[in-house]
């Protein structure tokens, strides 16, 4: 699945942030997240991930080029997959064993990619 063109509305990347990018990918926003995410670097994830979940249906949040994530981070996901479809993708082993260490894995819907989340059958 192309992300590119007609479907894709983004906004530039910020340096030094974690919320590295956002777009529009048809139905769904996709947000890339970087770097460590704990409870003093989260704000702006958070906020981007809150107002994304109040205007789309379905959220993919791409985590591929996060370091580290701690309980706060998990918070985060776990009360956004309250508001909405919430698409983790391209997890690496830090985090794919942190999911399974705490259990999130069974619960966060988790894909190896950005385009297998967008590709993926509503749950």
């Amino acid at each position: 699945m192309s992300i590119s063109g007609e479907d894709c509305e983004s906004d530039p990347p910020v340096p030094g942030q974690v919320v590295a990018g956002q777009y529009r990918a048809g139905g769904a926003w996709v947000i890339t997240a970087r770097g460590d995410l704990d409870l003093e670097s989260l704000p702006p994830l958070r906020a981007a991930l809150d107002a994304a979940a109040a205007a789309h249906p379905v959220v993919v949040l791409d985590v591929g080029a996060v370091t580290f994530g701690d309980s706060t981070f998990l918070g985060v996901l776990l009360a956004v997959r309250q508001l909405t479809a919430l698409r983790v993708a391209g997890a690496g082993q830090t985090l794919l064993r942190l999911f399974s260490v705490v259990g999130a894995d069974l619960v966060l819907d988790l894909y190896g990619s950005v385009e297998e989340a967008l590709a993926a059958e509503p749950a």
